[in-house]
């Protein structure tokens, strides 16, 4: 029996020098995502201990780790048509996995980035003899990213999995073509993965994969969520980096700052809490959108920073944050209770008596 898409998993195991390897994964993980999978990104351990510094927000995935996913993306740089010495090190691990047979019938799919773009095709061909030794089931790209690329510049389109060139300018973007290549490769692996979790022979559940937090459904269509401000200047009004969205927003309500003013002077307690539960709405409007109206895909409010208009010597920050702390958790429930921060300051922008600033982690 096919197994509940809530609890089908997907590894996006990367390798990445410079970023590009990363932005890829980013998208592989909202074509897994789009097909109802849960998405986790993480990188293998570097071999050069100053490279350990780079994407510090990435966990370090451990080689015992695998058997416990339902699906697997591999993703490195090309370093002479081939992985790089990074994964290789790291799946060179995977004895005992060979052994135990322990991957056969996991779907895999490899995406890579090169600095030139030559010998991507043989770069995959070459990483795809580990998986097969380990008897897992490749999934390619095949014609799929034929439509999305069509003869657009800038695509690294191939039948084998997408890549792309390292280090491209402006920093580590992609084209529209590539992104939407990644995101379809990534939708396949979750289909595959869905199809065959429960057909493995092998198949265990790793105590090293998180399940999913147990919570009620969020119906984001009843809670009365405002429409979500629109930007106004040159930056999103939310970004995702890995599995973090972060997200800015001040207390509009119907295109009004909300009871603007300094706290304590002009604008009351009450109407400071007010003004700091619509800016929560707001924030949350906004990470609804972001999530394709899903709210259920958030694993966690990791992180809210409340700013506060507010004279010297005001001390009430917290309880006028307890309002959108109060507020975020009703909504969320378990996936609710975050850390948090609160300070004054002097003024902001267009009056607003509050800024909240957040980060959710989310799937």
């Amino acid at each position: 029996m096919e197994r509940p898409n809530r609890e089908t998993t997907v590894l996006i195991l990367i390798n990445s020098k410079n970023g590009s390897t990363v932005r890829l994964a980013t998208e592989i993980a909202a074509g897994v995502e789009k097909e109802h999978v849960r998405a986790v990104i993480k990188k293998v351990p570097t071999i050069d201990a100053k490279d350990a510094e780079l994407f510090k927000e990435i966990p370090v995935a451990t080689i015992d780790e695998l058997p416990g996913y339902d699906g697997i993306a591999f993703g490195s740089p090309i370093h002479f048509g081939n992985m790089s010495a990074d994964m290789r090190h790291f799946l060179d691990q995977g004895i005992k996995i060979w052994v135990d047979q322990s991957l056969a019938g996991v779907p895999a799919t490899v995406f890579m980035a090169g600095g030139s773009g030559l010998g991507r095709e043989s770069a995959i061909l070459s990483f795809w003899n580990n998986l097969a030794s380990q008897g897992m089931t490749l999934v390619t790209t095949g014609n799929i990213g034929a439509a999305a690329a069509g003869a657009r510049a800038l695509n690294g389109n191939t039948p084998f999995g997408i890549t792309t060139i390292a280090g491209r300018e402006p920093k580590n973007t992609l084209s529209e073509a590539e992104v939407d290549i990644a995101r379809e490769q990534g939708a396949a692996l979750a289909r595959a993965a869905r199809a065959l979790s429960s057909e493995r022979p092998h198949a265990k559940k790793s105590a090293s994969v998180p399940a999913p937090p147990k919570r009620r459904t969020i119906d984001t269509s009843a809670l009365g969520l405002p429409k979500a401000p629109k930007p106004v200047g040159n930056y999103r009004a939310a970004v995702r980096s890995g599995n973090l969205v972060f997200i800015n927003q001040i207390a509009l309500k119907d295109g009004k700052v909300l009871h603007p003013g300094v706290i304590g002077k002009d604008v009351s307690l009450e109407q400071a809490k007010e003004a700091t539960k619509q800016t929560m709405q707001n924030v949350l409007a906004v990470l609804a959108d972001a999530l394709d109206g899903d709210l259920n895909r958030v694993e966690r409010c990791v992180q809210l920073t409340g700013i506060f208009n507010t004279p010297s010597g005001f001390a009430e920050h917290a309880q006028v944050m307890n309002a959108a702390s109060d507020y975020v958790v009703e909504v969320l429930g378990d996936a609710g209770p975050h850390a948090r921060g609160t300070l004054g300051a002097a003024s902001l922008p267009l009056n607003s008596a509050v800024e909240i600033q957040a980060i959710f982690e989310v799937r």
